[in-house]
């Protein structure tokens, strides 16, 4: 699990990263509008604000990725041991 968290968080970080240059390079914080009004924040908390933003966007886009790459066998394996399954579940053994 802590594997698969590290694929998420570390490859949209450095997309963050990179999407924040791009957007900035090319928009003022301070030309900013939200809903028409200009934004009241600083450059940095915009510049912060962004990052925070496009990492989010990543990291959903990774772990979407992440989730869709499992195998059938990962998604449907029983968590409890053969004993303790429900009665009528295909995988229980009997006894």
């Amino acid at each position: 699990m802590r594997q698969r968290i590290l694929w998420v968080l570390w490859p949209s970080f450095v997309v963050g990263g990179i999407a924040e240059t791009l957007f900035f390079a090319f928009f003022d914080p301070h030309e900013l509008t939200l809903f028409g009004e200009p934004l009241a924040l600083s450059r940095q908390a915009v510049y912060s604000l962004g990052f925070f933003f496009f990492w989010g966007v990543g990291a959903a886009a990774a772990a979407l990725t992440t989730f869709l790459q499992q195998s059938p066998w990962e998604v449907n394996r029983c968590p409890l041991p053969a004993m303790d399954r429900p009665e009528r579940c295909p995988k229980r053994e009997p006894g």
